[in-house]
């Protein structure tokens, strides 16, 4: 199991948006990436998140393992109805994001701005 009470993410609010940031430059070790993963599903059980930005801007390697915990994460904000946005993906975790065509399962920005941007807009077409 993972390791009880072991904080991976750094997570920040603004306004309605949750801003999640991982502490790990590379998400390869199983035991860690395991604890990534129960964090992130935590996240769309406890009802208050209904916006999440998840900010890659440390991350510089991640397995196949990692992005299938994001995988998840992902299917688990949709069954919540969580409006997810990914964002600072670097050019070594993007090539893999591409290859594997997640921009179609996933909203990928820039940055965390466009993020805020986009997932704070409640107008129209918000």
């Amino acid at each position: 199991m993972s390791g009880a009470g072991v904080t991976t993410l750094i997570t920040k609010r603004e306004g309605s948006v949750l801003i999640v940031n991982f502490q790990d430059v590379s998400l390869i070790d199983e035991t860690r990436i395991e604890s990534v993963g129960e964090e992130l599903l935590e996240l769309t059980t406890c009802g208050v998140n209904e916006k999440i930005a998840l900010n890659f801007q440390s991350v510089g390697f991640m397995s196949s393992a990692m992005i299938s915990k994001v995988i998840d994460f992902g299917n688990a904000c949709k069954k919540e109805k969580i409006k997810l946005r990914l964002c600072s993906i670097n050019d070594n975790v993007r090539k893999v994001f591409d290859l594997m065509h997640l921009e179609k399962v996933f909203e990928i920005d820039a940055d965390e701005e466009t993020a805020m941007g986009k997932l704070a807009n409640r107008g129209w077409f918000g």
